[in-house]
């Protein structure tokens, strides 16, 4: 049996575009984003309050884009998207989904790594991926020169995302052309041609490899297209678009205009969609670098966030640390959308009789699904559940003998299928023919169906085999309590 979207979700309103690249995309009104005048400034840096507006992010990946293609000797039309592959490794940055844009412009493609990687982990992904640049912050730049020379990359082509707060003796960082010295340079360059694409291309066309430990195995880069990601923010913004009232009424909404917090990693394909969503419905994001505690807090109360992207281990230290929160203005804070492992039963409890007013929704993805397949809406939430299947996604649920499984609350592995699904695992063909089988990826995971006190169907996943966020290196720890 084949599940589906619940009855009351509405259908894609455009099939996803496979023509045209993300940025494109974000950044052109045709494709139903929220009007760029009705939009927040989508990033704004929670330490120095910095800031631009669409418009200016508009032009800056342009600008950017003109800037790298100078510096490297790159042209939108030029070679292989393959030729043009970035790195970024670095904390969370206002820029960082800047970068990954203006690289798409020139028609290239981001890898994002990890900030909790070693050098030789670094290393890896810079060989695996053949990057021919790699952009990075202060704090890691001793960990990015080393990888990038064992990795053979050239030392001009290491870049700083902000200008080096290091001392002038430094010369490892202050040599170092940043972002901004690259816009200006774009600025003064002629206008970049218009990429030349072809029907079918961004279908085919990866946009980011994201580095995934798989189903199984060692990590894999998996070639999330522009069409996988494009697709994922439609269904996850076409779920989100109906809600109901107290009634069970039907609402549509027809924009959320919402500040969040965003202090995901960038890097995770978790977090990169989110923020992609986030764009699209014209949300503001509140960056930070990390999960600190107290400048979580700080950001929510001087912003006044409504939204919460988080990870389980995040959620169990507001629990934790309850009494430290109830220092600071919290009420703004609606919604807790929470993914990447499970999220215990009683953490949920013990975090809604703290904050009745908070929402906890979870979801359910993998990299591989470019990203997220379940999402619970915020009339229907079904604590143990990660939600209801996205608009334009099917499951299928198979027992261990391969047969499928039509019965709510029987488990068995979960098989997807969608336009999100990537295309498959880089250098790797055994493993794409393993996971990709007959149009459908399968997850790994063990899941179920049931059905939700409204009667909708939720998913439970009964084994999680993998995660999606690995939270190693990543510190959720209260500084300075």
């Amino acid at each position: 049996m084949i599940f589906t979207a619940p009855s009351w979700a509405p259908p894609l309103p455009l099939d996803p575009p496979d023509s045209i690249p993300i940025h494109q995309f974000q950044f052109e009104e045709e494709y139903g984003r929220c009007p760029f005048g009705a939009s927040k400034a989508p990033f704004t840096c929670g330490l120095s309050a910095k800031t631009r507006s669409v418009m200016d992010i508009k032009s800056r990946i342009e600008y950017l884009a003109k800037g790298i293609g100078k510096a490297i000797g790159w042209a939108p039309n030029a070679g292989s998207e393959w030729e043009k592959v970035v790195s970024i490794f670095s904390m969370n940055h206002i820029d960082y989904m800047v970068l990954g844009w203006a690289v798409h412009r020139l028609n290239g493609i981001l890898t994002p790594a990890s900030a909790a990687y070693s050098a030789r982990e670094l290393e890896h992904q810079l060989r695996d991926s053949r990057s021919k640049a790699i952009f990075t912050c202060d704090s890691l730049l001793p960990i990015a020169i080393q990888a990038a020379s064992a990795a053979g990359l050239s030392d001009d082509h290491v870049y700083l995302l902000e200008p080096s707060n290091q001392t002038h003796g430094d010369s490892a960082s202050h040599a170092r052309k940043s972002v901004d010295e690259l816009v200006l340079e774009g600025m003064n360059e002629p206008p970049l041609e218009e990429l030349c694409w072809e029907t079918g291309q961004g279908a085919r066309q990866v946009a980011y490899l994201c580095y995934s430990s798989g189903t199984s195995g060692p990590p894999k880069g998996v070639m999330i297209t522009h069409r996988n990601m494009i697709a994922n923010v439609l269904q996850l913004s076409t779920l989100d678009s109906t809600a109901r009232d107290a009634k069970g009424r039907s609402m549509v909404r027809t924009a959320y205009n919402e500040i969040c917090l965003g202090v995901l990693p960038m890097s995770h394909a978790y977090a990169i969609t989110t923020l992609q969503l986030c764009t699209y419905r014209g949300d503001g994001v509140i960056v930070l670098p990390n999960a600190d505690l107290r400048t979580c807090c700080e950001a929510i109360s001087c912003y006044q966030v409504r939204t919460l992207y988080l990870v389980p281990a995040i959620i169990e230290l507001l629990v934790r640390n309850h009494d430290f929160l109830n220092r600071y203005d919290v009420s703004s804070v609606v919604d807790i959308i929470t993914g990447a492992a499970p999220l215990r039963n009683e953490t949920v409890f013990a975090l809604q009789n703290l904050f009745p007013k908070w929402r906890v929704r979870q979801g359910y993805g993998l990299t591989e699904a470019s990203t997220i397949i379940c999402w619970t809406p915020d009339h229907d939430i079904l604590p143990g559940s990660v939600g209801c299947l996205l608009p334009g996604i099917e499951a299928k649920i198979v027992s261990s003998n391969s047969e499928e499984i039509s019965q709510h609350n029987v488990p068995g592995e979960l098989l997807v299928r969608s336009p999100s699904v990537s295309i498959g695992y880089h250098n790797d063909a055994t493993s794409t023919r393993q996971t990709f089988v007959d149009s459908w990826l399968h997850t790994g995971d063990e899941a179920m169906m049931c059905a939700s006190p409204l009667g909708y169907e939720h998913l439970v996943i009964t084994d999680r085999i993998k995660e999606l966020i690995k939270v190693r290196g990543y510190q959720v720890s209260p500084s300075e309590l």
